[in-house]
């Protein structure tokens, strides 16, 4: 996804401790091309920074895990304690942990060079177009979704419909009573959506307040952020983070909460520098990503907050603990790349993409087609999906738009073809 340099890099490191820093920095081992950590530094050049590789990994088990659980809730009705791989929506908090740590990554050193638009129309070229394809994929499936699961679309003529897929394709949140689906959802084409305008929302105040921030207020930050999180979790009733995806009160609340810290603490471990090399780093590090997602709920009806204690630790110490090792780990073996690079790229759209076909799953299970047999084609019809989109519409899509901003921004045509190699990366 992303990369900047100046980056003294420890390759095999055991031991938790800051990277150097240099304005002439070494060569870089030839396995480490893209995340990784980092302090503010001038005339870096995004070619110049390691890629690590196992973020990109960790990137597409989330994706998968988040699928997967979403494929179970359909089988719990409700009930948290039946939920399979129960604790699989943590994977969207991870996601803002990683995008905290890649966002600081890839322009904490650019913004001399950088105007505030341009910031913009980067993140927008990275976002926005597997948004739109969701919303239109959304909209392509929603007269096929009706049941008695969702009772609403039956009735929803279709110039609503429009008007819903073309606030879903702007990214504007819908309110409860807009709703056309009957989940009180922001986005009611493609649910997964409410995370990226939290997205958008974490971008704009980086952009505009948190890349000045020294070191020690983010941290003060950092720590008020992890106070919040742990005491929503105690004091709900649920004694989770679900939630987010509706504009209401809680909705907000809840949003906001799952996106602070993580947010925050990834954009803090970049710039400290943490890592921990570990052997087989990726594959440890994605076995111990999806058993903390897949671990039965704790507590009870009468007594859940062990279960709040649990996701407390998941979001405010794991999931930290996750990057540093990944960023410390280098990659073992071209399987292990081949890996890596695949659920890296595959990673957005399967995430953006995906619910949908899942909304599909929901409407069949009245009808009694639900099952083994139909969620497999359904998975295999999301890969599918999400493989042909990024290859034939994202990724050519992507690089297009590079080339444009590329050759508007550049002062020389020498200018203008670095730039073009730098956005094509950052858009990874």
């Amino acid at each position: 996804m992303v990369m900047w340099g100046e980056i003294g890099y420890l390759r095999g490191a055991t031991s938790l401790r800051p990277m150097s820093y240099s304005l002439n920095p070494p060569s870089r081992p030839a396995s480490l091309v893209d995340h990784g950590p980092s302090s503010i530094s001038t005339g870096a050049t995004l070619a110049s920074k390691p890629h690590y590789e196992i973020l990109d990994g960790l990137r597409g088990v989330a994706a998968i895990a988040v699928v997967l659980f979403h494929f179970f809730e359909a089988h719990s009705g409700g009930d948290v304690f039946k939920q399979k791989l129960n604790h699989g929506y943590l994977a969207v908090d991870f996601f803002f942990m990683l995008s905290g740590f890649v966002i600081g990554y890839a322009y904490d050193d650019r913004w001399k060079q950088m105007s505030l638009a341009g910031f913009f129309r980067r993140r927008l070229i990275r976002l926005q177009p597997l948004v739109i394809a969701g919303t239109v994929l959304g909209a392509i499936l929603y007269y096929f979704q009706a049941s008695d699961m969702f009772p609403k679309i039956a009735g929803t003529p279709v110039w609503q419909m429009v008007l819903i897929a073309i606030a879903g394709v702007l990214m504007i949140p819908l309110p409860p009573s807009a709703e056309i689906r009957g989940w009180g959802e922001t986005y009611p084409l493609n649910g997964p959506a409410w995370s990226l305008f939290f997205e958008y929302v974490a971008n704009i105040l980086y952009a505009t307040a948190l890349r000045r921030l020294s070191v020690r207020a983010l941290t003060i930050l950092v720590f008020v952020t992890a106070g919040v999180s742990l005491q929503y979790l105690l004091s709900s009733s649920r004694a989770d983070l679900v939630g987010g995806w509706d504009l209401s009160a809680t909705g907000l609340r809840i949003g906001f909460t799952r996106l602070g810290f993580p947010f925050l603490a990834g954009l803090l471990l970049c710039r400290l520098g943490w890592r921990r090399g570990l052997p087989q780093g990726f594959w440890l590090c994605s076995f111990a990503l999806l058993a903390l997602l897949a671990l039965p709920r704790f507590g009870s009806p009468a007594a859940m907050w062990p279960n709040a204690v649990y996701e407390a630790a998941c979001i405010l110490v794991l999931f930290p603990l996750l990057i540093v090792v990944g960023v410390g780990s280098g990659i073992q073996g071209k399987r292990s790349r081949i890996v890596c690079g695949l659920l890296g790229r595959l990673s957005y759209p399967i995430y953006i993409l995906h619910y949908p076909l899942v909304y599909l799953y929901f409407s069949l299970l009245p009808k009694g087609h639900g099952g083994l047999l139909a969620a497999s084609l359904l998975f295999c019809g999301i890969l599918t999906i999400a493989w042909v989109a990024l290859r034939f519409y994202d990724e050519p899509l992507r690089a297009r738009l590079s080339r444009g901003l590329s050759r508007c921004t550049a002062t020389s045509p020498r200018q203008a073809s670095r730039d073009e190699a730098i956005n094509v990366r950052l858009s990874a």
